[in-house]
């Protein structure tokens, strides 16, 4: 569902003062300015103060906030569980029960203006597809849809997106192209996931982007990489790579260059187990909050039971 001016509905705890618009001047007080009670668009108070009004009516409805994602809220009623999901001013909310997720849509049309969108089916860049099997996250249409905007829709795929000799550098005496056009090739990619390593690389490179650095950028839009040790020329630092899943399900990856040089691969590689450890365990105490338990077997296993995998599978099944 969608709220309609969601800003608006935000009441402002500051003092913030504003020049009547055009129009509606007061004849009394010419040099006047009115007092806001509620948030406006343009305020830097305004996404907070929706926030806190969204949050205030869910928590006095019943629901619970996650204690990892604060725009995550649960509700149990008997043995069903809603679950409400915020990205400002669109909310995703689904449940084990039809009737409780009718009712919290007639109750949030109640307090706000809102327009129900139906059964989720995009988000964010993201196709969703929902069958008796259980739910299908893809992004199908948005690859081909980047690969038409730089007229790459009829190129051949690549087995890599990168060569693993690569190693790209500033290239100053190369051929400057088009700042813009490498800016949004870079800007297209990011949205995708897994987030690789080769998107990374080549985003160090907007400021002043070559013809070798636009020629690595089109052979990510056909494959996949991996990460490296001390690949990049300039400060000689790492990039590592990372990606946890749900069962055989990718929920989460990331791809960055890390903070510090390392000295030797098994020092990158502790510094990557470490970030993927974090990851972990943010799961951990999110999938806490839907009382489901993560089982660790042996040191590099994480096994998720198929009980678990299947109880999760039903709750978001009725996604809409």
């Amino acid at each position: 569902m969608d709220v309609k001016s969601a800003f608006l509905n935000g009441f402002i705890e500051e003092e913030v003062y504003a020049r009547p618009p055009p129009g509606f001047e007061s004849a009394k007080f010419s040099d006047g300015v009115y007092k806001l009670r509620k948030a406006l668009y343009g305020l830097k108070q305004a996404p907070r103060a929706w926030y806190a009004r969204l949050k205030s009516f869910l928590l006095k409805s019943g629901f619970v906030m996650g204690s990892v994602d604060k725009t995550l809220f649960l509700l149990s009623r008997g043995g069903d569980t809603l679950i409400v999901w915020i990205y400002v001013d669109d909310i995703i909310f689904g449940g084990s029960s039809h009737a409780l997720v009718s009712s919290f849509a007639e109750q949030m049309s109640k307090e706000f203006e809102m327009s129900l969108m139906g059964e989720l089916q995009f988000f964010l860049g993201l196709q969703i597809k929902q069958g008796l099997e259980g739910t299908f996250v893809h992004q199908a249409k948005y690859t081909r849809d980047i690969l038409k905007k730089f007229n790459m829709g009829d190129f051949k795929p690549m087995t890599t997106p990168i060569s693993t000799n690569t190693a790209l550098d500033a290239d100053e005496d190369g051929e400057a192209v088009d700042q813009k056009e490498f800016r949004w090739m870079i800007g297209s990619l990011l949205p995708t996931g897994p987030d690789i390593r080769a998107v990374c690389l080549c985003a160090r490179y907007q400021a002043s982007p070559r013809t070798s650095h636009r020629q690595a950028v089109k052979r990510i839009f056909r494959g996949f990489s991996d990460a490296d040790h001390a690949g990049c020329r300039i400060d000689r630092k790492s990039t590592f790579g990372t990606c946890q899943l749900l069962g055989t399900s990718l929920v989460s990856s990331s791809s960055r260059k890390q903070a510090s040089v390392a000295l030797s691969t098994t020092e990158a590689e502790y510094v990557a187990a470490v970030s993927c450890c974090s990851q972990l365990l943010w799961m951990k105490a999110t999938l806490s909050v839907f009382g489901l338990r993560l089982q660790v077997e042996g040191v590099d296993n994480a096994l998720i039971k198929g009980e678990i995998e299947s109880q999760w599978t039903g709750l978001i099944a009725l996604l809409v």
